[in-house]
């Protein structure tokens, strides 16, 4: 009778021991083996994402839906605490042109009669550049152009990326000739699109997009963005459109 009392008792603890091994994993970040994991975790729907086709696996029912989804009109997602950059990140005040729903596509958007083109021209960058965060900015911004512009603004801001050298368009401005447009300008071209450049407000956050402004005026001046060892900006650096240092 013990020796099958203990027979049992040492079978229990052998499995339990190989339960416990087995659930453990050598990746630090992995939780282990997860029983019901739906029960506590909803699995999030990603944008932009080919759910025909995760993993490997095809499921060609799904091939054909629309995987991309707008957010609900005026929805926020949340930015944090810090004000100024939950002001930066709220909805864009300015309206695109009613000309825009045909040249641009911009359908369903709220447009406007006015030329809020060159009323942009009085918004000055809502990312300032600091000694602090230029070297991070300048960074961010360079992987944000490469990405997103350099197939036609191309490396150097020249107005020569490849889609441009191919001959499939034309017309792509030289940066270094775009002295006389504001920050807000710029942001405004991004965001809703300028001759064959589409729409990019959708793509790309606020602050993404104040980011990649900054980074297009150093093709205009080699100093913008360079403070110097006391966090004073460069003397012939713009620190703004609106606001430079004078020497």
């Amino acid at each position: 009778m013990k020796r099958n009392v203990f027979a049992i008792i040492g079978t229990s603890a052998l499995t339990l021991s190989l339960l416990l091994l087995n659930s453990c994993k050598s990746d630090a970040d992995s939780p282990g083996f997860e029983y019901a994991p739906d029960m506590y975790r909803t699995p999030s729907i990603e944008p932009y994402v080919d759910y025909g086709e995760v993993r490997g696996r095809i499921d060609e029912s799904k091939k054909v839906l629309l995987s991309a989804r707008i957010p609900a009109r005026n929805t926020i997602p949340y930015y944090g605490t810090d004000s100024a950059e939950v002001k930066m990140m709220l909805p864009y005040f300015r309206k695109p042109n009613v000309a825009f729903r045909e040249s641009h596509g911009l359908y369903g958007w709220d447009v406007s009669t006015a030329d809020e083109y060159t009323l942009a021209a009085a918004d000055g960058n809502m990312l300032p550049l600091t000694a602090a965060n230029a070297e991070k900015t300048m960074a961010k911004g360079k992987e944000l152009f490469t990405a997103m512009c350099q197939h036609c603004h191309g490396e150097k801001g020249d107005g020569q990326g490849p889609m441009v050298v191919s001959g499939a368009y034309q017309g792509v401005p030289n940066y270094a000739t775009l002295t006389n447009l504001s920050d807000g300008q710029m942001f405004y071209s991004i965001y809703y699109g300028k001759g064959n450049m589409g729409s990019h407000g959708m793509i790309l956050s606020k602050k993404e997009i104040w980011t990649l402004v900054h980074y297009v005026r150093q093709f205009q001046n080699k100093d913008y963005g360079k403070f110097d060892a006391t966090g004073k900006a460069v003397a012939s650096a713009v620190v703004s459109d609106t606001t430079a240092v004078k020497p």
